[in-house]
């Protein structure tokens, strides 16, 4: 009997009316359900309710209803888990996700027979110092980028790599992200689309004012060091698009590819450029 955990983005408009769906598509197929605690409440369920961190002793599979960022969201609290999500779109783009609401049938029908993938996307850790100390660890999914507030002036950063000067690179900030996250903000940057297999780790400039300042793609053994020179307020690091911490001058930041990774699950192999064709420019000719 598979046991499948669910959690839904309560401040979506259908998240309750989906997750009770499928909830009860599940148990009428038998499996056992489990239902993150908030959520729980919401739909009267508290008999099945777990707590998020612990749905790794109860399910085998977590279904996240949402768009990508309450995906990405999971996945770092989550990180070291190792447990399958499937990611049910309720967002506009839903690049991550593999199943629509309107084919929940479908989806359950895939989950409880086992006609599904899992592709481990790799992911990032990063650390923060100042003066020596460190202040902050963070994962992430899909990307850590030092990046200005809307009045900031330039943010100057020098990048190093196991211990080797990259350059130094000044504009709105730059981007680290996995190669999933080269199709999130970084592409928006003008970084490459690389497909989710690759390891590696690409550095992308943010409006550069430099015209040789392009994206690099680096091996994934390699250890970024990254130190903030410019001294001006609102300078942030964030996490998949997420504020971590404000930055200040001298800051030191560590990336580097993380031990986890977060094993989405897919219908089928290799499906990564049809993705791209419907997702991002509808279909190529």
């Amino acid at each position: 009997m598979k046991s499948i955990g669910i959690i839904a983005n309560k401040g979506k408009p259908k998240a309750r009316v989906v997750a009770r769906e499928l909830l009860y598509l599940l148990e009428a197929r038998g499996a056992k359900v489990y239902l993150e605690q908030d959520l729980a409440g919401v739909i009267g369920r508290e008999d099945v309710a777990v707590p998020l961190y612990d749905f790794s002793k109860y399910v085998e599979i977590l279904c996240v209803l949402g768009g990508d960022g309450t995906l990405l969201g999971i996945a770092r609290q989550l990180a070291g888990h190792n447990l399958p999500v499937l990611g049910i779109n309720l967002g506009t783009l839903g690049f991550l996700s593999e199943a629509e609401p309107d084919n929940l049938t479908d989806a359950v029908e895939k989950l409880l027979s086992g006609q599904y993938y899992t592709e481990e996307r790799s992911m990032l850790t990063t650390e923060l110092y100042r003066q020596g100390e460190r202040l902050a660890t963070y994962t992430a999914m899909n990307d850590i980028g030092i990046t200005k507030g809307s009045f900031c002036r330039i943010i100057k950063c020098s990048v190093y790599s196991n211990g080797f000067y990259v350059g130094t690179f000044s504009g709105d900030g730059i981007i680290v992200s996995s190669p999933t996250g080269s199709t999130a903000y970084s592409l928006a940057a003008g970084g490459p689309i690389v497909a989710p297999n690759v390891a590696m780790l690409l550095l992308t400039p943010i409006a550069s004012h430099s015209l040789t300042a392009r994206p690099i793609v680096l091996a994934s053994d390699q250890r970024l060091r990254i130190e903030v020179d410019a001294v001006h307020d609102k300078i942030g690091l964030s996490i998949d698009g997420q504020f971590g911490s404000r930055l200040e001058g001298g800051d030191e930041i560590f990336i580097e590819q993380s031990k986890h990774v977060t094993p989405l699950i897919k219908w089928t192999q290799g499906n990564f450029y049809e993705l791209i064709r419907t997702k991002l420019q509808g279909e190529w000719e």
